[in-house]
């Protein structure tokens, strides 16, 4: 199915104040989204509202909750909550809908809206479909009557409870006693319940990224600016260090070196030690056509798989899904653990690794590394308009690229889905040859992008 063109790959995204991330567009999705998960019986209906600490959540709550409203829907806000926290709560307060208020890792001139449905899971492409279509059409149809208008409440608690959810993923035997854990919030959506989580579970901890303002989230921080993380977890000699993305759900790890581990280290610890523990299902693990040669390899040796989809996490919760598998993630540090999320949570999978640490008696330098990388080199080319991918120039430049890589390798060129970017990936034994064939294909996308 054709996407609509309110939503991208992961919801509706973009600069704030302008199309499609305005009031407007907000309040449409309200009442759109309402209408089609209101059932037809007298109960009052419930949807809960999630967001980030970005200063354009005070605009598009309020519109949201405004659309809600109108067609009887009663609403919860929960204030600043991970993504991951919404799509729980979704589901176990029996919601009818969820809402996440949120942009991810993008600069706080971004903002986006995340759509959750009972079952806690992201909204399928069919049902993003439906609410377009009602997006654009028959917004005065199906407005409540003035006695039948939803009510709306904040749910101070909302903090309290996913903490304790967090809190239970950790084995039972297992305390955090002991452990000196740096935890960069990203100046995000868990600023609070993420220090006070590792906290009560008996670590020391030492916080950054946890003073937002309403611009700061994300600046030089978090998961995608580790640079952060690593100079904390050397000032006070941390023995780990945790960086989550704007709505945590999302995370890298730093060892107590200053070493950076990605995602893929990530999911190769986990799904080692499930393993070994017979805990690992589907037989492997699901991650996205981005993810290194060396983890595929990694699996292999251990006899388990490594399924590949496209790019996001709402692919790889599909596939993990269709195989019944409990563990898939990105190498940007989506890991989703089915067993307790129906979404990417970077403090659960934290957890995880912290599980490992405490019970390897290990440092983590010495599990941050379970496989060897394969080379493999990233650049990202902006552009302001048209389509590069479409230009012979590009076309020609990436069909060299393969004849040269010659099966010894792989190369991915995709449009970003949530940003105007041309993305470039390109590994293989052959680091030279990597790197030449990235910069002639970033050279060819520039051109044709009239950079």
């Amino acid at each position: 199915m054709t996407r609509a063109s309110y939503f991208g790959t992961d919801g509706i995204r973009g600069q704030a104040n302008l199309f499609p991330m305005t009031a407007e567009v907000a309040l449409r999705v309200g009442m759109a989204a309402g209408k089609l998960f209101r059932s037809a019986d007298d109960r009052r209906h419930l949807v809960v509202i999630g967001k980030d600490t970005r200063l354009s959540g005070y605009m598009i709550e309020p519109a949201l909750v405004a659309g809600l409203t109108s067609v009887g829907m009663d609403v919860r806000l929960f204030g600043p909550l991970p993504t991951p926290a919404v799509a729980m709560m979704t589901r176990s307060m029996r919601a009818d809908l969820g809402v996440m208020i949120s942009a991810s890792h993008n600069s706080f001139a971004d903002n986006g809206i995340k759509l959750f449905g009972p079952d806690g899971y992201k909204l399928s492409d069919a049902m993003e479909a439906r609410i377009e279509a009602h997006m654009d059409e028959g917004l005065q149809e199906g407005l409540a009557g003035p006695k039948q208008l939803g009510r709306v409440a904040r749910m101070d608690e909302a903090q309290a409870r996913y903490i304790e959810i967090v809190k239970a993923t950790l084995p039972r035997a297992l305390r955090l006693t002991g452990l000196r854990v740096v935890i960069d919030c990203a100046h995000g959506a868990a600023y609070r319940v993420a220090p006070t989580a590792l906290w009560e579970l008996g670590a020391e901890v030492k916080e950054i990224g946890v003073s937002p303002n309403g611009f700061n989230i994300n600046e030089e921080c978090g998961s995608t600016h580790p640079g952060a993380l690593v100079a904390a977890v050397r000032e006070y000699r941390a023995d780990i260090g945790i960086a989550l993305d704007g709505d945590a759900d999302r995370l890298v790890i730093c060892d107590e070196k200053g070493q950076v581990v990605d995602g893929d280290q990530i999911m190769a610890l986990i799904a080692a030690a499930w393993a070994d523990q017979r805990r690992l299902a589907g037989g492997g693990v699901v991650a996205t056509v981005m993810s290194n040669l060396g983890l595929e390899r990694f699996l292999a040796a251990r006899g388990l798989a490594l399924e590949r989809t496209a790019v996001g996490d709402r692919s790889v919760m599909a596939r993990m899904r269709e195989g019944a598998f409990n563990l898939g993630g990105e190498a940007s540090g989506h890991i989703i653990m089915s067993d307790y999320s129906t979404t990417g949570d970077g403090l659960i999978a934290a957890l995880q690794v912290l599980a490992e640490l405490v019970r390897s008696k290990k440092p983590m330098s010495a599990l941050a590394r379970q496989f060897e990388p394969a080379p493999q080199r990233l650049e990202n080319v902006r552009f302001s308009g048209g389509a590069p991918l479409e230009s012979a120039g590009v076309k020609a430049a990436i069909a060299q690229a393969e004849t040269k890589l010659n099966g010894c390798g792989r190369l991915l060129v995709r449009a970003s889905g949530t940003e105007p970017m041309i993305r470039i990936m390109a590994e293989g034994d052959d680091e030279k040859l990597i790197r030449q064939l990235v910069r002639e294909i970033a050279g060819a996308v520039k051109a044709a992008a009239g950079g």
